[in-house]
This record gives structure tokens, C-alpha cells and sequence, in this order.
């Protein structure tokens, strides 16, 4: 569970980032669960887009792959949503020293 200054911080981090997936028309199948999952393992920080025909919300879109994936949900503006995973090791962020500040 995030903290609200490590949300912060992320939203921040994710500011720059551009949208890696859109879900469209289809479902979330375990098409775009495994490729989201792959793309958390590489990057642990990414944007997504619910285009206008989804039956999905940007809200339950991130709720969906969140449950499947395990991961947090930052952010939800508009039709965008940010996804955090962070990795065991090696990670670019270090948000248990964030929260001392």
C-alpha cells in the first residue's frame, strides 16, 4: 500500500511518461494482463489509455489489471491511468527513504 507522498512522488515520476497500452473494444484478457505484467517487470512505473469505445472505465480498467496483477494503481485522470509495481530488487525507486521526509 502506497502512502500518500510516495503516490506523490510517483504521479510526479509519471508526469513525463508517455502511454505504453490502450485498451480498446476488447476485453482484458490474459493478453494484456501478461503483457501489462511484463511491462510493470521492466519499467515498474507505466501510463495506460481507455480509448472511448471500451466498455471499461479508466477507473475499472485499473482496478481489473490491478486485481490480475497485483499491483498499485497511482493515478486515474480522464480515460489515463498509472500503474506502480515495484521491483524486489534493483529498483529505480526508493520510496522507504521518501517516507522519512
Amino acid at each position: 500500500m502506497l502512502t500518500s507522498k510516495q503516490r506523490a512522488f510517483l504521479r510526479g515520476q509519471a508526469n513525463a511518461l508517455p502511454v505504453v497500452f490502450q485498451i480498446g473494444k476488447g476485453e482484458i484478457d490474459e493478453q494484456v494482463v501478461e503483457s501489462t505484467r511484463s511491462c510493470l517487470a521492466a519499467r515498474e512505473l507505466i501510463k495506460m489509455k481507455v480509448l472511448e469505445n471500451s466498455q471499461y472505465t479508466a477507473a475499472e480498467a485499473a482496478e481489473a489489471l490491478c486485481e490480475a496483477i497485483g499491483c498499485e494503481s497511482v493515478q486515474i485522470i480522464g480515460s489515463k491511468f498509472v500503474l506502480f509495481q515495484q521491483k524486489k530488487k534493483d529498483s529505480r525507486f526508493d520510496l522507504k527513504n521518501l517516507c522519512l521526509l
